[in-house]
């Protein structure tokens, strides 16, 4: 949706707060879905029928791979069918999904519907259409209004879902994720409003003929590395830690009072140094820092699996170090990608992340079943420490924002004049013109930006 008055310290409009407040919570229970399980499904899977390790590590994690091959594909038919169709359809799998693995007694059956629910595979269209339906000057504030709703469902879900499981069995935990999804589908259908249009965005789209540039990126590269390593842990540590802290004494059904302060506390730890990271711009030094306490993390699990504090005090370690990761990594990126490649660098980065699920459960129950646990948290530092060396080479980002403004009605020369005066203002460090999107595409230093000036300009060129 695009406007000729634009404001870039203005509020969002009422109907971009609905779109954008409407899609994050369609988000936000999808991921409730599958959260929830995280914590419950391994040991649910230990007794279906047929599983072994190597199963239920891949029962765990097969939801990622129909993600990697699906979700830029579901991109592209959004632009060509419409966005809330697809939505509707990926939906509509991740519902059949949910059903299948709630009726299944065997691992088969719970392999299929995980699936299924990965086949949904429609968060690269959600993102899509946040953009057909909001501004380009308050297209950040919704994307960061989407990345916030995703890191609360992840902690309601890995509580909740051994409190829903403890009432009434794991099945009924795929049994709400199903009712999640069909509220999903409803508010996909009354409550998000119909874009006026839907075109490329490419803040917020994988556009295919980019790919190699953004493959070619040394920068890039490794924090894809680094979301594919820290996905990896994740979901190897959950196909064993349910069932270690099981047999080290965890009551069944109380697992939700060890992960309720191992997350909230950790996330106290955490917030501290975001703050530090980005405010006073020690975002590598915190980084490295981060991947060292995963690292620990998983050496004080390898030595202390068998008793519950320990279990507890390492798992609370390494969430520390995830959250802290978790809210990095995004923004790495985006201040990393030039501006009119952010969509294809966060679809690049979304897939390594999806395949980093994936290889987790399918790696995490292969040496769970041949080598036992202490392998499985040896090779999860041994995949830490990989990454900390990977890292130590990147370039200290350049701490800057993304802003678009729309140069609709705009002549190419009137756009060419826009840009020369735009390049005096202090804080504008990089400015990238698309004419035939009628688009601009900025970085911007928010601490040096005269934001007065910036609203001036456009005023006097794009809003005359």
């Amino acid at each position: 949706m695009a406007t000729t008055q634009q404001d870039i310290t203005s509020s969002m409009t009422s109907s971009e707060k609905r779109a954008t407040w409407s899609l994050a919570g369609i988000y936000a229970l999808r991921m409730l879905g599958l959260f929830m399980i995280l914590p419950v499904l391994s040991l649910f899977a230990e007794q279906l029928e047929g599983s072994t390790p190597a199963l239920i590590g891949l029962a765990m994690s097969i939801y990622g791979l129909p993600q990697v091959l699906l979700q830029i594909p579901f991109g592209l038919l959004s632009d060509r069918f419409g966005r809330k169709k697809i939505i509707i359809i990926g939906l509509v799998m991740f519902f059949i999904g949910s059903v299948i693995a709630a009726l299944s007694t065997t691992i088969y059956g719970v392999l299929i519907g995980r699936a299924f629910q990965g086949a949904g595979a429609v968060s690269a269209v959600i993102m899509a259409l946040v953009a057909d339906l909001t501004q380009e000057v308050h297209r950040t504030k919704a994307m960061a209004i989407i990345g916030i709703s995703i890191g609360g469902s992840f902690g309601v879900g890995i509580i909740a879902g051994p409190v829903i499981s403890g009432l009434g069995g794991v099945q009924s935990v795929f049994g709400v994720t199903a009712v999640l999804t069909l509220l999903a589908i409803l508010a996909i259908i009354y409550i998000v409003p119909d874009p006026q249009q839907s075109k490329l965005h490419r803040d917020a789209e994988f556009v295919p003929e980019e790919t190699m540039q953004v493959l070619k990126n040394p920068d890039l590269l490794r924090l894809n590395y680094g979301i594919f390593t820290l996905h990896l842990i994740l979901m190897a540590i959950f196909v064993v830690v349910p069932s270690l802290m099981r047999k080290a004494g965890l009551i069944a059904g109380h697992e939700w009072q060890v992960y309720l302060p191992v997350f909230v506390i950790s996330m106290a730890f955490a917030v501290p140094f975001v703050i530090l990271a980005e405010k006073k711009r020690k975002m590598k030094q915190v980084f490295l820092g981060a991947i060292a306490v995963l690292i620990m993390a998983e050496l004080g699990l390898s030595a202390v699996h068998q008793n519950l504090v320990g279990i507890i005090g390492f798992l609370w370690l390494f969430f520390c170090g995830f959250n802290l990761l978790e809210a990095t990594l995004p923004s790495l990126i985006s201040k990393t990608a030039p501006a009119d490649l952010k969509g294809t660098a966060m679809g690049a980065y979304s897939s390594s992340q999806f395949m980093g699920l994936f290889m987790g459960g399918l790696v995490g129950g292969w040496f769970n079943g041949a080598f036992g646990v202490t392998a499985v948290f040896l090779f999860c530092a041994a995949a830490a420490f990989s990454w900390l060396v990977v890292s130590l080479w990147m370039k200290p980002p350049r701490y800057v924002a993304n802003l678009l403004i729309s140069l609709e009605q705009l002549s190419e020369q009137g756009a060419n004049e826009f840009i020369a005066e735009m390049f005096k203002i202090s804080g504008v460090e990089e400015i990238t013109l698309h004419y035939e999107e009628a688009l601009v595409y900025l970085k911007v230093d928010n601490q040096k930006l005269d934001k007065d000036q910036l609203q001036r300009l456009i005023t006097q060129y794009v809003n005359a």
